[in-house]
């Protein structure tokens, strides 16, 4: 089994105390950013690319996957909205179960139909566990999938789903309080999930700051995701502010 993206991933926290993640999504709306979008995370000592969706409106989403790869001087994680984005210009992806929802499909259906062709592709398979928490806005990985986020008030909900994905076998645990969200995850969540499992917790959903991102890795959170403020931000210097608060060694 491959596992050279897994350990890539474990020694960017032993080294820099926590890494960044950039998360882009290949929809045609972003055709025309991608290249800046990459190109600032190579300035920026991003440490992967998350790239995937919730929606895919074209075809052309693979040939875009193919650019990014080509540009991109760090490593091009897979992150699922669905089977038909798989493909080969990815180095691994997150295998992951939407585990905060009760929707059988997002639990284990969509991973049967993925398997075989991620075994074609032999693509690298990282298995995680994907917690939804409310955010203060209808997401579109809610809406899609049809999975109620857990309250942001009650963390000792959270703590038990990620020791379920930890008991499980999963290698990490995401805390997503969904793509534009009006609140992150708060900083008591994070803390109280991380003084009860011992694998990496991943942060993503609302993060607008540098100080955000730096509190939430100093509650105990091992990467740090942004996605829409680096998209949309007209201060190109974001990015790399948000990455030297994260790499906090």
């Amino acid at each position: 089994m491959k596992t050279k993206i897994y350990k890539y991933l474990l020694d960017v926290v032993k080294e820099k105390g926590a890494g960044y993640f950039v998360l882009i999504d290949p929809d045609k709306k972003n055709h025309l950013n991608i290249e800046g979008i990459v190109n600032l995370a190579n300035e920026s000592a991003v440490d992967a690319l998350l790239v995937g969706g919730s929606l895919m409106m074209d075809a052309g989403n693979h040939d875009r996957v193919a650019k990014i790869k080509k540009i991109a001087e760090m490593p091009i994680i897979f992150f699922p909205g669905g089977v038909t984005q798989l493909n080969g210009h990815y180095d691994a992806m997150f295998f992951m179960s939407i585990l905060s929802g009760r929707n059988p499909h997002y639990l284990i259906g969509e991973q049967v139909i993925a398997a075989p062709i991620v075994k074609d592709i032999g693509i690298e398979t990282i298995p995680m566990g994907y917690l939804l928490l409310d955010g203060g806005i209808t997401s579109t990985v809610e809406f899609m999938s049809g999975t109620k986020p857990i309250p942001m008030n009650r963390p000792e909900i959270t703590v038990a789903h990620a020791l379920a994905a930890q008991y499980l076998g999963k290698k990490f645990i995401y805390l997503e309080s969904g793509s534009g969200a009006k609140f992150p995850v708060s900083v008591e969540t994070i803390k109280a999930v991380r003084s009860q499992i011992e694998i990496p917790i991943i942060v993503g959903g609302g993060i607008k700051t540098p100080e955000e991102a730096r509190e939430m890795v100093n509650a105990g959170a091992s990467f740090i995701v942004t996605g829409t403020v680096t998209e949309k931000s007209k201060d190109s210097s974001l990015m790399k502010d948000i990455s030297n608060a994260i790499h906090r060694k």
